[in-house]
C-alpha cells in the first residue's frame, strides 16, 4: 500500500509538471527590458545544485532565493558565505552572506546581504577616450529582511523585503522589492512537498547623478550651461514560479527528493526546473550530491542573435556539500559547492561555508 501511494503521489507531481510545461511560452518582446537583473541569479549553492527547482524543497537561509517560506524549517540559527564567480574569466564576482534564527517555535527571520562587483574600469570622457584619469568599481547590492511562519504542520509562509541598490561612479539607482512564498507539506512522512512564490515586485526604479548632467557652450555668448538628462524608469524582473518535490526515505539518514518547479518570467522567456539530490549521513559526516537542468527557450541554440537565445547559461547544474555533524545537538560545519553551464564564457563555480546550530 505505501508502495502505491508513493506511485500515485509521483504520477500527480509529474501532472502538474507537464500541465506547466504545456504553458510554456515567455514574453520574448520583453526580454532584456527590466533592470536589477542581478536579482535573478541565485547566490547560494546549496540551492544552485538542483537547477534553482528547490521551491517545494530548499530550507533555510538557502530558501531565501527560491521560495522565502522555506526558511521556516531553519532548525535554530543558521550562517552562511558564499562566493560565485559569474561567467568565468570575465573578472565579475557575487559574494552573499546571511543569518537565520529562530525567534520562537513557529517562526524564523532572516538577514541577508548580496554583493556583486565588476572590477576596476578605467573612466573615459569624449576628450580622453584612452583613459589615464582615474578607474571606478561598479557595485550592486541588495539587502534582504526576510520572515517565514509555520501556520500549521502542512502550511508554510513567508516574507522577504528588498534593498536595491545600483552604482557606478557618478550615477547610482536604488529600489524595493518585495518577495512571498507559501509551502504546503504532506504526505504519511510528510514527503510530498508543493510551493508557490512572487519574487521581485516593487515600484520602478530610476538612475540619478552627477554622470546624467552634460555641459553645454553656447557660442553665441560663450556661456556654459548644465543640462540635466533624465533616465527612463525601468521595472523589477518579477516572477512567479510554482513546484513540488517528493522524498523518496530509503532510511532515517539515507535520502533522494526529486524537485520540479516552473517560472513564469515578466521580462524573459519562461523556465522549466528538473533536479535532484542525494544525501546520506555517514558516522559523523553528511553527504549531499545533486544534479539539475533549467530549461528555456532558445537554451540549445549557439546564436544569441538569429536563434533568440537569451542566457548565456546552458541549463546544466551540479552540486556537492559536506558536513560534519558536531557536539550532542548535532550541529552541522559545511562547506558547499555547485556549478553551472555556459556558452561563450568559463563555467561558473559557487563556493560557500555553513553553520547550523540545533
Amino acid at each position: 500500500m505505501k508502495i502505491k501511494n508513493m506511485f500515485n503521489h509521483a504520477i500527480l507531481l509529474g501532472s502538474i509538471l507537464l500541465l506547466s510545461s504545456s504553458a510554456f511560452a515567455g514574453n520574448g518582446d520583453r526580454v532584456g527590458s527590466a533592470g536589477a537583473t542581478e536579482l535573478l541569479i541565485n547566490p547560494w549553492a546549496r540551492g544552485i545544485g538542483i537547477g534553482d527547482a528547490g521551491v517545494a524543497s530548499n530550507i533555510g537561509l538557502a530558501a531565501t532565493y527560491t521560495n522565502i517560506a522555506g526558511l521556516a524549517f531553519t532548525p535554530k540559527t543558521e550562517i552562511m558565505f558564499d562566493r560565485t564567480n559569474w561567467l568565468g574569466g570575465t573578472g565579475i564576482n557575487m559574494n552573499a552572506a546571511g543569518l537565520a534564527q529562530r525567534i520562537n517555535e513557529s517562526t524564523v527571520f532572516a538577514v541577508t546581504i548580496v554583493s556583486m562587483t565588476f572590477g576596476d574600469i578605467d573612466i573615459t570622457t569624449v576628450n580622453q577616450p584612452e583613459g589615464g584619469i582615474g578607474q571606478f568599481t561598479p557595485r550592486y547590492n541588495n539587502f534582504n529582511i526576510g520572515i517565514a511562519h509555520e501556520f500549521s504542520k502542512s502550511i508554510y509562509a513567508g516574507m522577504n523585503l528588498k534593498v536595491i541598490s545600483e552604482s557606478i561612479s557618478n550615477i547610482r539607482g536604488s529600489g524595493i522589492g518585495l518577495d512571498f512564498g507559501i509551502r504546503y507539506v504532506t504526505g504519511e512522512q510528510d514527503n510530498i512537498k508543493f510551493g508557490i512564490t512572487l519574487k521581485n515586485v516593487g515600484p520602478t526604479m530610476n538612475y540619478s547623478g552627477d554622470g546624467l548632467a552634460k555641459l553645454i557652450l553656447y557660442p553665441e555668448t560663450g556661456e556654459l550651461a548644465t543640462l540635466e538628462q533624465r533616465a527612463n524608469a525601468f521595472e523589477l524582473p518579477s516572477l512567479l514560479t510554482v513546484g513540488g518535490a517528493y522524498d523518496f526515505n530509503f532510511t532515517d539518514v539515507d535520502k533522494l527528493t526529486i524537485s520540479g518547479a516552473f517560472s513564469a518570467n515578466s521580462f524573459s522567456y519562461d523556465q522549466l526546473k528538473l533536479g535532484a539530490d542525494y544525501g546520506k549521513e555517514i558516522g559523523q559526516a553528511a553527504f549531499h550530491i545533486s544534479a539539475g537542468y533549467i530549461y528555456e527557450r532558445g537554451v540549445f541554440s549557439r546564436d544569441f542573435v538569429i536563434d533568440g537565445r537569451a542566457t548565456a547559461l546552458n541549463g546544466l547544474t551540479a552540486g556537492l556539500s559536506v558536513d560534519a555533524i558536531v557536539g550532542e545537538n548535532k550541529n552541522n560545519l559545511g562547506i558547499q559547492y555547485a556549478y553551472r553551464t555556459v556558452s561563450k564564457f568559463n563555467g561558473i563555480h559557487t563556493i560557500g561555508l555553513a553553520i547550523s546550530l540545533k
